[in-house]
């Protein structure tokens, strides 16, 4: 008789030749609407699962893990993992992996989209022309920011702020940064290291790429908005929670700053009546900084080798957790 393949539950569609991958190895019990499975779909599916493929939208707490007695390893396809209790997974000895490393030119080169977007108005242009409202060339239409020689502020020079900052070096921007403690790389790129306030107070773009933590979470608030310039803009491809959306709100209707551009929010996704959507000054994207097809596929070949080891018993190769393997170096 041949052995029975492990379950794997599989909370979205996923890129093709990855899933097929795992459909070879494993039985595949795949979510496939459009939005996560709700909180009970979620508990009866994965009651039977040897493993478990999901996405950063689906909140695998204490009680999912109670109800997934047969679990061996969780696979996050994100290089987040805050929406995991990773100290409850340890506490059973079940690894949890990421996909570290595979989005950082990809997101950088989005954040980078929506500074240039915001800073030259192309989302209110696009509605002008659109609305039927360009009569004439003018010399006062739609006045945006300049972006060459202009100073980043770069909050969190991680992977993903080091690549925006090597993006902003081929405008001439002068580049600050605050949080990520590798002065080896910022003096690479010519980034001057600043507390938060002084940040805020001369960046004419303030970048966020932080990870969601208690510390991160608010540090934008209504107080760190009045600290930057009337003509600044912010950009968020980090955690929505890390802004304090009713803040900024305030600030861009008030003019306490000129834009906001936005691919992360809180809540998420936004609803269509949420303040923030009503302004003209305000660029909002559905959580895409990733959304290649080459990245796409690659978090998704990662994800299921995570799987694939974990269910072989073998240490995960992109694990967040290793202290459920004591006996490995």
């Amino acid at each position: 008789m041949a052995k029975k393949k492990p379950l794997v539950y599989v909370t979205r569609k996923i890129p093709t030749e990855a899933l097929a991958r795992l459909h070879q190895r494993c039985e595949v019990l795949l979510w496939g609407e459009e939005l996560p499975p709700p909180r009970e779909q979620l508990l009866r599916d994965i009651a039977d699962a040897d493993g478990l493929l999901c996405l950063l939208t689906d909140p695998i707490d204490e009680t999912v893990l109670k109800a997934a007695s047969k679990l061996r390893v969780i696979s996050n396809m994100a290089v987040g993992y805050d929406n995991i209790d990773v100290a409850a997974a340890t506490k059973r000895g079940i690894p949890v992996g990421n996909t570290p490393d595979v989005l950082t030119e990809t997101s950088a080169d989005f954040a980078f989209a929506l500074l240039m977007a915001a800073a030259r108005r192309l989302p209110e242009g696009e509605r002008y022309v659109k609305a039927g409202h360009w009569r004439t060339w003018s010399p006062m239409l739609l006045m945006g920011q300049d972006i060459y020689g202009a100073t980043l502020g770069i909050i969190g020079l991680g992977r993903i702020g080091q690549a925006v900052a090597r993006r902003a070096r081929g405008f001439d921007m002068r580049i600050l940064y605050h949080g990520g403690s590798n002065a080896e790389a910022a003096a690479v790129l010519g980034a001057q290291q600043v507390d938060l306030a002084t940040l805020l107070q001369e960046s004419d773009f303030v970048s966020l790429h932080v990870p969601l933590t208690p510390a991160t979470r608010g540090m934008i608030g209504a107080q760190e908005l009045r600290l930057m310039k009337p003509t600044a803009i912010l950009i968020n491809t980090a955690r929505g929670p890390v802004v304090e959306a009713m803040a900024l709100y305030e600030a861009l209707k008030n003019g306490e700053i000129a834009a906001a551009a936005l691919d992360v929010t809180d809540p998420e996704p936004l609803p269509a009546d949420h303040p923030l959507l009503q302004l003209e000054n305000c660029l909002v994207t559905p959580h895409i900084a990733s959304s290649s097809q080459a990245t796409r596929a690659r978090m998704a070949h990662m994800a299921v080798n995570n799987v694939i080891a974990g269910l072989q018993g073998e240490p995960l190769p992109y694990c967040v957790n290793p202290a459920v393997y004591p006996d490995k170096p």
